[in-house]
């Protein structure tokens, strides 16, 4: 794993996840396709939260602090207990961009990254390693959720006219 090569894939991936989102009035993030499906704004503050709280903080606790006992964390019940949806809009995407700043400015500081270092969970094994690629991989998991809960959106927007000529979706 090349730390460089990390952080500019993860510069860039948030790059596209706030392009995507900041044309987005606060309402429309507000939207959900279903009732219990997520919407824009709980999607980025979900993202903020597993910047800090999973991915950057479970990183450095392999890397720095394998022997204390692993922080949990609640990543679809933070949905609701900490009222995603209702935060403000533009606030939710500049907060993901200061923690993902913040985030490459970590890693880059970091030496000497032993990425086969290990926390053992009663499921099994967890390397800085798996942890470094989960992270690239949550972000292009989510920014396909951006993208179709824009097109679903844009569907919904359009009516009564289709979609349908744009091609399979």
């Amino acid at each position: 794993m090349d730390i460089n090569q990390m952080a500019a894939q993860l510069k860039h991936q948030a790059d596209t996840i706030v392009a995507l989102c900041e044309d987005i009035k606060p309402d429309a993030a507000r939207w959900k396709p279903a009732p219990d499906s997520w919407s824009l704004l709980e999607v980025v503050n979900h993202l903020v939260d597993e910047e800090v709280l999973d991915f950057r903080g479970h990183l450095d606790h392999i890397l720095h602090t394998p022997k204390l006992p692993w922080p949990e964390i609640d990543p679809m019940g933070w949905v609701t207990s900490k009222a995603y949806n209702q935060r403000a809009w533009f606030d939710s995407i500049n907060n993901f961009r200061i923690e993902r700043d913040k985030s490459i400015t970590w890693l880059l500081s970091l030496t000497e990254i032993n990425w086969d270092a290990a926390v053992h969970m009663s499921w099994g094994s967890l390397s800085a390693g798996d942890i470094a690629a989960s992270w690239l991989a949550h972000d292009l998991l989510h920014l396909r959720q951006i993208i179709e809960l824009r097109y679903q959106f844009t569907a919904q927007q359009s009516e009564p006219f289709s979609v349908k000529y744009a091609g399979q979706w």
